[in-house]
């Protein structure tokens, strides 16, 4: 089974990223997905990202990357989250 590795980035790393990687976190073990949730500051993404699958970011991206990247303030608002629930699962599976 392969192992997913997730970059949930925000501006800080401390804020908003916790609580999207606490749902991240949930998210992929409610599925049975063999995954490892990296939480990071959204500077940081461009040099993890050749190691990571995907990213989620509670911010805007300040770039493009080789990887998929998701917008998930949904998570942070409460509207839209199964719809973001989707995407991300989507892409991990």
């Amino acid at each position: 089974m392969k192992k997913y590795k997730i970059l949930v980035a925000c501006g800080a790393g401390i804020a908003t990223s916790t609580v999207v990687c606490n749902r991240v976190e949930n998210l992929v073990k409610d599925n049975n997905i063999n995954a490892e949730v990296i939480q990071c500051k959204i500077a940081e993404v461009a040099s993890k990202q050749s190691e990571a699958d995907i990213i989620v970011s509670t911010t805007i991206l300040p770039t493009t990357y080789q990887i998929p990247a998701i917008i998930a303030t949904a998570y942070i608002t409460g509207i839209g989250m199964e719809s973001l629930d989707k995407k991300i699962l989507d892409h991990l599976q």
